[in-house]
């Protein structure tokens, strides 16, 4: 389930600052350059405060020499901070937008580590949010935030220093709002922080709305549904709205509640300034010193303030990163695991129970199952019986709750998932093709394999054929999930992948189920030679496609109700007999 817990912020810079570290050099040197530029800045106020005393009290003295000189000096400074620009506003965004790629490549990593558990209960429009716009805005954050608050910093000491060796007093006075000022930003901050992480949490709903509503496209135009769809969708957007004005209005505060700050702090130097000078406690070229630091002080911190928007971004995304990230691997490699090899594909179930660990729905209690090497089984009865999830288990798609399932005579659990996963082959009803071509999804079978061998899996599942006369070929484009193709064509294709997977155990979970007859002879002839040789489970509604098997499986609710090859359970006239009198009658 999508982890929605919230952390602090040092938690969160805690987790985030090590992704600094490949890039330690770019960001010492970008600090370097921060401190030019902020060097350069502080210049101006103290030839500024030279210029205007000495012309006040030493003209004579003032030659046009040394006004040009300080001119050039300033020139010098100005170019300095010019190129140190350039290289923060380049190579510090380039630093930044590596750490977002590599965070999103953590992300990603992560996701595919995760059970089936967890995308059962995520939509998959709120993980795709976390991976993509919630971490644009950590391009800007990893650039901007170490930089800003450097250059802060230096400003604000090195101001306080030259300040307060003129004229202590006043620059008490002024320093005075700064910890009010920072006291109440904060706070706004804060409020600032939980109206983004609601509008980040929203925008991902929203983006599971249109995913669902487009995927379901066809549905949604079969019964004529537009306008309820888009009920729905007005809903959700006028809610999302609802949470960006909430959002702008802590964000007016904000920046109100600066100005404010920003006119009691000119104010102060206004005032007292003034009354220092005329008390002759303050030279009037200290006084313009001090307006112009000041305002370097007033830009400073409107920087922060405006880059507090940013930095609350910034940390609601990674925030939403580190929720994926710390979400629970419920299957794993376990430390003594090793490698399956030359497996025969005897599966024996002892004393197997499962239940669902979201809901804790239960499954299987005490299951006991011993399937031989190269049998063909096939497992029928009710819905909800627990078909899928037995077969489920032995990939380790879900772990048993208690009992263990051996390959071999070894628990599954000790060999490493990547092993165990190579050697079990999956035919589903519902075919997933990649977008891109037929090739391309028949190799996915095994990757790096040969256009030789791709063909000769696809002529031994039937589908070279009907590939041939395509326009393309096998670089016939599929489409998304591949609509551009039919049912039988989908799934023969899905077969191909699997005989060139070549694996020792086949499930086959209801593969012609939602086939026409035509499709289904087709796919069944496939089916039948990719089960040659192999341990095989089939899971059917369709009763006329296991007849043949080795041995038939009644599962219900209660555990394996009946047990037996087509003629012996129709002998028993129990359960299966029912089955298979109702299918005759509804032919």
């Amino acid at each position: 389930m999508m982890d929605h817990r919230q952390y602090k912020t040092k938690e969160l810079l805690k987790r985030f600052i090590p992704y600094f570290k490949p890039y330690k050099k770019t960001l010492y040197f970008d600090l370097f350059c921060a401190a030019l530029t902020t060097v350069c800045e502080l210049a101006l106020p103290l030839i500024m405060r030279y210029i205007t005393n000495e012309g006040l009290y030493r003209l004579a003295e003032l030659s046009v020499r040394t006004v040009g000189g300080l001119g050039l000096l300033y020139l010098l400074l100005r170019i300095v901070d010019t190129l140190a620009s350039y290289y923060m506003a380049d190579m510090g965004h380039v630093m930044g937008a590596k750490i977002e790629t590599d965070m999103r490549r953590d992300a990603y990593f992560r996701l595919q580590q995760l059970s089936n558990t967890y995308y059962n209960n995520t939509k998959v429009g709120q993980i795709m949010g976390r991976i993509t716009n919630d971490l644009f805005d950590v391009t800007e954050f990893a650039h901007h935030c170490p930089e800003e608050f450097f250059i802060a910093g230096i400003k604000i000491l090195f101001a306080f220093a030259i300040l307060a060796g003129i004229n202590l007093p006043l620059t008490l006075f002024i320093f005075l709002t700064v910890p009010v000022m920072i006291a109440v930003c904060m706070t706004l901050n804060f409020k600032m922080r939980g109206a983004f992480r609601k509008q980040r949490n929203h925008i991902g709903e929203l983006n599971a709305r249109i995913e669902d509503s487009l995927l379901g496209q066809k549905v949604v135009k079969a019964f004529t549904n537009e306008e309820a769809e888009n009920r729905k969708f007005e809903k959700d957007n006028g809610q999302f709205l609802d949470i960006k004005k909430e959002t702008y209005r802590y964000m007016a505060a904000f920046q109100a509640t600066t100005k404010m700050f920003d006119g009691i702090m000119y104010l102060t130097v206004l005032v007292a300034g003034g009354i220092f000078m005329v008390k002759g406690m303050i030279v009037p070229g200290d006084l313009v010193a001090y307006m112009l630091y000041v305002t370097t002080m007033i830009a400073t911190i409107r920087r922060i303030i405006e880059f507090a928007e940013q930095f609350q971004r910034g940390m609601t995304g990674i925030e939403r990163f580190l929720q994926i990230m710390d979400a629970d691997i419920e299957i794993f490699d376990e430390p003594d695991a090793e490698e399956m090899v030359e497996t025969q594909g005897d599966i024996v179930f002892e004393n197997v129970s499962f239940e669902y660990p979201d809901d804790h729905n239960i499954v299987f209690t005490g299951l006991n199952l011993h399937i031989r090497h190269g049998e063909k089984i096939a497992v029928v009865g009710p819905s909800g019986g627990g078909k899928t999830t037995l077969c489920n288990l032995i990939p380790r798609f879900y772990d048993v709750t208690g009992g263990r399932i051996l390959i071999d005579g070894e628990d599954i659990r000790h060999f490493t998932l990547k092993s165990l996963r190579k050697n079990v082959g999956i035919v589903q009803q519902d075919v997933y093709l990649f977008s891109g071509t037929i090739y391309e999804n028949i190799m996915y079978g095994r990757q790096g394999a040969s256009r030789e061998e791709v063909e000769d899996a696809a002529k031994r599942a039937g589908a070279h054929e009907f590939i041939m006369n395509l326009k393309d070929g096998y670089d016939t484009y599929v489409g998304e999930r591949g609509v551009k193709l039919s049912g039988g064509q989908k799934q023969r294709i899905s077969i191909a992948r699997v005989f060139l997977k070549n694996p020792p155990i086949i499930i086959l979970d209801e593969a012609t189920s939602a086939l026409d007859n035509e499709s289904e002879f087709a796919v069944a002839k496939s089916l039948a030679r990719l089960s040659e040789g192999r341990t095989t489970l089939t899971i059917a509604h369709r009763l006329s496609s296991i007849r043949n098997s080795d041995r038939i499986l009644v599962l219900t609710e209660k555990g394996i109700a009946e047990e037996g090859n087509h003629d012996k359970l129709l002998e028993k006239k129990g359960i299966y007999y029912q089955f298979y009198t109702m299918a005759n009658e509804l032919k």
